[in-house]
């Protein structure tokens, strides 16, 4: 993924903004204003929504998920607001650094001490402002693998690897090699998940989940 030179100022403006709009924790704001437990001493922890379904509240759970989204994708669509048509290229080179600091933004947050989500659903929101395509695979794919095993996790994780090798099959190279990174960071951050998954430990959808 290159990035002209003379670009680096505006890509590291965006690269702040995006972090600035995925380091906002829905998960925690939401459970606070509702006056539920402190998100990160239910479950495992976690601010994302998966965590905030086994509050019970559903509601909570789906505006968090919703709002993890749509930070990730405002964050690439106000770049290219910014640029407009008449500099989509421009938009488009720096909406990769924007997408990267939401997802970090989400993954780090600097208000709760870099201690964030796990990154999925803003994952998906960055996906559908890029590449909407892929995205829709990725929905898919997550619903029919929750339905039949009921891990949240495992849905993502195959969810993720599906929609990356999908964007290596179009055009957009920059995305597909964002993308490379971010499944990558993915992964990363299910790493216990994963471990439990081999092991057969690990919590499905509605019930208490590990650390």
């Amino acid at each position: 993924m290159s990035l002209d030179w003379s670009l680096l100022p505006a890509a590291v403006a965006a690269l702040a903004f995006g972090y600035l709009c995925g380091s906002i924790p829905f998960g925690l704001i939401l459970t606070r204003l509702a006056g539920t437990a402190d998100i990160r001493a239910i479950g495992s922890g976690n601010i994302g929504a998966t965590n905030v379904l086994r509050t019970g509240r559903k509601g909570l759970a789906a505006l968090t998920l919703l709002g993890d989204t749509l930070k990730g994708a405002a964050a690439v669509l106000a770049v290219y607001a910014y640029y407009g048509p008449e500099f989509r290229y421009f938009g488009h080179e720096l909406a990769m650094p924007a997408a990267l600091g939401a997802f970090l933004g989400h993954l780090f947050p600097v208000w709760l001490g870099f201690k964030g989500g796990k990154g999925v659903a803003t994952y998906i929101g960055i996906l559908a402002a890029l590449a909407w395509p892929a995205a829709v695979v990725f929905c898919l794919i997550w619903l029919a693998v929750a339905a039949l095993t009921r891990y949240s996790s495992l849905a993502a994780l195959s969810a993720s690897a599906a929609a990356l090798a999908l964007l290596w099959l179009l055009p957009d190279r920059a995305a597909a090699e964002l993308f490379t990174l971010l499944t990558a960071a993915l992964f990363l951050m299910h790493r216990a998940n994963i471990a439990r998954l081999i092991r057969g430990t690990e919590s499905k959808i509605g019930t208490t989940a590990q650390a």
